[in-house]
């Protein structure tokens, strides 16, 4: 098979596309003793499968010949889980097999069925799609599988796994029984060995993990952090690595929602992928990431499978996986064909005992740590801000006139200050995240000893342990001294948030979170504070419409009253619960007291009503209901 590599037009599509060197897979795919035989393929996502197989099959299709003769009825059939998949698979075969003049007809789920039947009418030679796509054109009889010499089945592990297992079946069984079947699959569960032993015939195995195991291109991070600082750990790692695209996986899609909206709220350019999209917004958040205009992406596990994205440099599991294979398939989106990557776990010290299980039975060994810090961040943006493009290019005439009427003005302290500030205003502002640490399990255990009132410390010994609280207390107060109140009009009707809200306001007023003190949200609005050094310029910017959402806010003229005391509400809520018919407050009129069953009246004659008639033997009625007993009985 190595005269394939040297010449021909496989040989001349590997050269245009710089391939020095093959990966482990294709190479394995072209020994001696795999050549024209059935393969059962493991090897990671990421390892160039895809043009393994497409090199793997070339002889069996091509022959000897240079160029394929006219299209007709298709040589081989590849078979992928999702749509994004099947389509990344129809580009690369079309320039691995452009030279050789191959026609390849991509049929996936979402597209239009009278297009690809047209397209199959017309003749092709490679034929890549979904599993229920095609099962329809056999079915259908628009795809004919007579002349077939192979069939594929990329991912198969995941195409059983998303129940695809009667479609793969039928189309292995619907096929020749000469052809020479190919079954790659990033992990070889039972399901997978049993399809080969049934429709391949004498297989051969062929397992690569390269020189370091599997995965060995992704650098695995297990961060720790408390379940209610995931939000901003997400923040803080988005910020650390800024990477040019990443993706954040979330378990199911209310999650993926929740996190998309917050990431938005905080700055970020982001696009989210879920079952529920149309395949058209599928395609469009794709491109988003592919030509830069979004660098986040929010997704769930199907969503994501088949994603190939050539810039992606960070995995985020917001929600840990649910088992191994999993984990392996959501990481493999980074590291890819040579390429490094980094997979970060976020870990709540409650499940850190799951996670270690999980990274074991993956067999990854995964860097312990915490999250990013803020001042970590802050530092990282002054070293990137100094290597920023802008100081590289050369200073055209108008810069320096410009640059030299600042300096007539202002010092170069200033505009260095100014400067400093405009390169932060586009950057999500870093979040302040405590580290549980190692023993996170061990420190909720003493916190609990602490509000049991064994060994509980002074207040002032609190302080000293965690000035940073204390300093943001004080921070508060200093800020209410003279503050502006503001309202904004969203409440706990419409699911208000402080941790969106506080971002939120700091981009419409173009203020730093330390300028806000109280935040009060109510039931239609939001009521919060504005130092009074910031008010001013913060009414100003508040007034300019905001493209990404229509939250008005405006000047408050007094804050809404303070709820009552807690004891008061319980009294209250108590007292309701034992005299539903009863106000919560006593009247003050004798006319508005309450009615209260059977009351006596002047000269000690009960009350007579239909109320009082429904109550009690004694009532009009009651005979009658025990004469109806007695006769029952």
């Amino acid at each position: 098979m190595t005269d394939i590599l040297t010449t021909g037009p496989l040989a001349r599509a590997l050269a245009e596309r710089n391939y020095e060197k093959l990966t482990p897979v294709q190479t394995a795919v072209l020994a001696d003793d795999a050549a024209g035989r059935d393969l059962l393929v493991s090897a990671q996502t990421g390892s160039g499968k895809t043009v393994a197989y497409g090199l793997a099959i070339a002889k069996n299709i091509m022959g000897d010949a240079d160029r394929l003769r006219s299209a007709s009825a298709p040589l081989a059939l590849i078979v992928a889980p999702t749509r994004e998949l099947a389509l990344q698979v129809h580009r690369e075969l079309t320039w691995l097999y452009g030279y050789a003049g191959a026609r390849v007809v991509s049929c996936v789920g979402g597209m239009d069925p009278r297009r690809e039947q047209r397209d199959l009418a017309d003749g092709a030679h490679i034929v890549v799609g979904t599993p229920g796509r095609l099962c329809d054109h056999l079915r259908r009889g628009r795809l004919d599988v007579s002349q077939l010499k192979a069939v594929v089945l990329d991912e198969a592990d995941e195409m059983l796994d998303m129940g695809f297992r009667e479609d793969m079946e039928f189309i292995l069984e619907t096929t020749p029984e000469t052809r020479q079947t190919l079954l790659f699959s990033a992990t070889l569960p039972r399901g997978i060995v049993a399809l080969a032993k049934q429709y391949q015939r004498s297989a051969v195995r062929v397992e690569v993990t390269g020189d370091e195991g599997g995965h060995a291109d992704i650098e695995y991070r297990a961060v720790r952090v408390h379940s209610n600082d995931l939000e901003n750990a997400v923040v803080n790692l988005l910020r650390f690595f800024e990477s040019a695209s990443t993706l954040v996986f979330c378990n199911t899609r209310n999650a993926v929602r929740h996190q998309q909206a917050m990431l938005l709220e905080r700055g970020f350019s982001v696009v989210a992928l879920s079952g529920e999209l149309t395949q058209n917004e599928r395609t469009h958040a794709l491109q988003s990431l592919r030509d830069g205009r979004a660098r986040v992406c929010v997704a769930t596990d199907v969503a994501a499978r088949g994603i190939d994205l050539p810039s992606l440099d960070l995995v985020i599991h917001a929600d840990l996986p649910n088992d191994p294979e999993v984990l392996q398939h959501r990481s493999g989106r980074t590291g890819r064909a040579g390429r490094k990557g980094v997979a970060v776990l976020l870990v709540p010290p409650s499940r850190r005992r799951r996670t270690e299980t999980l990274l074991s039975m993956a067999g990854i060994e995964a860097v312990w740590e915490a999250a990013p810090t803020a001042e970590a961040i802050r530092k990282l943006d002054q070293q990137r801000m100094l290597q920023e493009d802008v100081f590289a290019k050369e200073f055209t005439d108008e810069d320096l006139s410009m640059a030299r009427a600042l300096l007539a003005e202002r010092s170069p302290e200033d505009i260095a200050a100014a400067l400093a500030r405009l390169y932060r205003s586009r950057l999500p502002a870093p979040e302040d995240i405590l580290d549980p640490g190692e023993d996170g399990g061990r420190a909720r255990h003493e916190r609990g000893r602490e509000r049991s009132g064994k060994d509980r410390p002074a207040r002032n010994d609190l302080d000293k342990a965690s000035p940073s609280r204390a300093a943001r207390l004080k921070s508060r107060d200093a800020v209410s001294e003279g503050a502006v109140w503001f309202s904004a009009a969203i409440g706990r009707q419409k699911n208000a948030d402080v941790r969106w809200l506080l971002p939120m306001i700091c981009r419409r007023g173009g203020i730093d979170k330390h300028e806000i003190g109280k935040i009060k949200v109510l039931d239609t609005t939001t009521e919060f504070e504005i130092s009074a050094s910031a008010a001013s310029s913060f009414q100003a910017k508040i007034k300019r419409p905001d493209k990404e959402d229509n939250i008005r806010i405006q000047p408050l003229l007094s804050p809404s009253k303070a709820e009552p005391p807690r004891e008061k509400r319980h009294q209250e809520r108590d007292y309701a619960k034992k005299h539903p018919h009863k106000p919560a407050h006593k009247s003050k009129s004798r006319n508005d007291k309450p009615y209260h069953g059977d009351e006596t009246h002047h000269g000690g004659k009960p009350k007579r009503n239909a109320h009082s008639q429904r109550d009690g033997a004694s009532k009009p009625g009651a005979g009658m209901f025990k004469k109806k007993k007695a006769n029952q009985r």
